[in-house]
């Protein structure tokens, strides 16, 4: 593994530069607690398979997908995420979900995001494997550094302040979805008009 290729994806995903991605991590998140973190653990191990795939395939130059595309698809996923948090009726997460089938599938999307920023990394290099893995490797660490700040601040509302676990999700989700439709928008006349 390659340790800069590792603070590469460490970086990259805790750089407010990746707040779409980010974005999408509070929502796949959202309904969930501290206690729940076995759960989270997998719903973020899925996404990280999710965009490991896409990111290694579109690296390989086996996939190719326009950039103003994929800006487009990323908020839409945190969209759809986002309203199926607002639309369930259950305040705690069951056992197996939509929410993990949205952390593989939408990660193989946000996977394309990231490719084009390792792609301008490597170059011309032949030697991809290490890289790769350095990266992915390192994007997962900065995620679950992610998702256990914001399991700590949902405990903190719902645990600590006496917000109810559903109204919480609401508002997270909510808030989410808003910032992601206007994200959407940008993206869909950015890919229109170009």
């Amino acid at each position: 593994m390659d340790g800069l290729y590792f603070q590469l994806g460490w970086q990259h995903i805790i750089n407010w530069e990746a707040y779409d991605h980010i974005l999408f991590i509070i929502a796949l998140c959202a309904m969930y607690l501290l206690r729940d973190w076995k759960k989270v653990l997998v719903l973020v191990t899925a996404f990280t398979i999710g965009h490991s795939i896409t990111l290694a395939l579109s690296v390989l130059n086996i996939i190719r997908i326009p950039s103003n595309i994929i800006e487009f698809l990323i908020p839409v996923t945190i969209c759809i995420t986002a309203i199926t948090n607002i639309i369930r009726k259950d305040s705690e997460p069951k056992k197996l979900q939509l929410n993990y089938f949205y952390a593989l599938f939408f990660g193989l999307i946000h996977g394309l995001g990231f490719s084009n920023y390792l792609k301008s990394m490597l170059g011309a290099q032949t030697k991809i494997v290490g890289p790769l893995l350095g990266f992915n490797l390192g994007l997962e660490c900065g995620q679950i550094l992610i998702v256990m700040i914001i399991l700590l601040i949902s405990g903190a509302f719902v645990n600590l302040s006496g917000v109810k676990r559903r109204d919480w999700n609401m508002c997270i989700s909510s808030g989410a979805f808003g910032i992601a439709l206007v994200m959407a928008i940008e993206g869909a006349r950015a890919m229109f008009l170009n």
